[in-house]
């Protein structure tokens, strides 16, 4: 954590976040350490693009998340859970197996004053157990998406799932609804761009 501040999204100027004051040198000082002990690079320390508009969507209609259980899926600097904790939810749990992430994700929701679980649990295949599962921007790689949209789909049987996607390549096709899309602003050293198109779905059951 040692090359990151508390700082605020553009977006979601609500919510202060521990994030890489520069993104260069996070990464450099993680790459040793990472491979020695077989971590996933520092996505905790960004609020990526889909984790932005799932926050600010929650943020701008709190009735669409207050008194229900949430589970923040892939939940990298939990940003989205948050917003969630913040706008009324019974119970927030963010997931992450990269366990860099469950401590920064727990810093997070102490720096804002709410109650988030933080889990380093992998909870793909698991029975859905919540009414409301967010996923921002988890469609970056093939492996991925083949693992987790199979479970996601059969989630959206019994609860509500939504998937925040900036134009990844691997997003899906078919089985989604959109529900909204806004521009977010992002960096050049993070993203191809400056502005990422990003669209709010719906996933639909299998």
């Amino acid at each position: 954590m040692g090359h990151t501040l508390l700082a605020h999204s553009l977006l979601v100027p609500e919510i202060a976040l521990h994030l890489a004051t520069e993104i260069t040198p996070v990464w450099q000082a993680s790459e040793a350490w990472l491979a020695q002990n077989d971590i996933e690079p520092p996505f905790w320390a960004f609020a990526w693009p889909g984790g932005q508009l799932l926050a600010r969507h929650i943020l701008d209609n709190p009735a669409l998340v207050a008194g229900r259980r949430v589970l923040d899926f892939a939940a990298g600097c939990g940003i989205a859970a948050i917003a969630c904790a913040r706008a009324g939810a019974a119970s927030v749990e963010a997931a992450e197996i990269d366990p860099l992430a469950v401590a920064a994700i727990a810093l997070n929701a102490d720096a804002n004053g709410v109650d988030v679980t933080a889990t380093g649990a992998d909870l793909v295949g698991a029975d859905a157990c919540w009414d409301l599962i967010l996923c921002g921007d988890v469609c970056y790689e093939n492996p991925m998406t083949q693992h987790i949209l199979p479970w996601l789909r059969r989630c959206a049987r019994t609860a509500e799932v939504w998937i925040a996607d900036p134009g990844r390549a691997y997003l899906p096709r078919d089985g989604l609804d959109i529900l909204l899309t806004r521009d977010i602003p992002t960096t050049m050293e993070l993203e191809d761009r400056t502005v990422r198109r990003t669209t709010l779905y719906r996933v639909r059951p299998s």
